[in-house]
């Protein structure tokens, strides 16, 4: 019995050293993963998700544009989510483009975009997410149910994806 006692303490042992070891090297559950504008605009794309820009361009460091360079892949996916749950007509006019509020939650960090006020979607953000109050700037909002912020501001909708909402 000793001899079996220590064989599986040491197994035991080898087992945590393992584990620990993974533990090491494993990314951070909080770790965000960044895309590129194409590598987003492909994702947008398949997914039948338009975008446009007043300046007609998508340089990142140029506020009339529309860039998706370093947006967090679950912003995107957030998108995706909010596309597929409503079945209705997104498309995207800020992404993370200077020129907005800065902030660790904000579209430059890449978890912000704008999307058009079609009514079907802001009929279902409106009748599916929860209100949410008045931000400081007036901007009516609500919370979906895994989180993320909507604020209705004048000319669209500015969403806030802390994840992909169900992804």
């Amino acid at each position: 019995m000793t001899m079996l006692a220590t064989r599986g303490a040491r197994t035991a042992a080898v087992a945590a050293v393992s584990f620990a070891a993974v533990l090491g090297t494993a990314p951070s559950a909080s770790a965000v993963t960044k895309l590129t504008h194409s590598q987003a605009t492909a994702k947008l794309s398949a997914a039948g998700i338009t975008w446009s820009s007043s300046g007609g361009c998508s340089n990142r460091n140029i506020s009339t544009c529309t860039s998706f360079d370093q947006i967090n892949s679950t912003t995107i996916d957030g998108v995706i989510t909010l596309k597929r749950s409503s079945g209705c007509a997104v498309n995207i006019t800020g992404g993370t483009e200077t020129g907005h509020a800065s902030g660790t939650y904000s579209h430059w960090n890449g978890y912000k975009v704008d999307i058009s006020l079609y009514s079907c979607v802001s009929s279902y953000i409106t009748n599916t997410f929860t209100y949410a109050g008045t931000r400081s700037d007036g901007a009516a909002l609500y919370r979906s149910g895994a989180g993320n912020l909507y604020a209705k501001e004048g000319s669209h909708w500015d969403i806030l994806y802390y994840n992909c909402g169900g992804c």
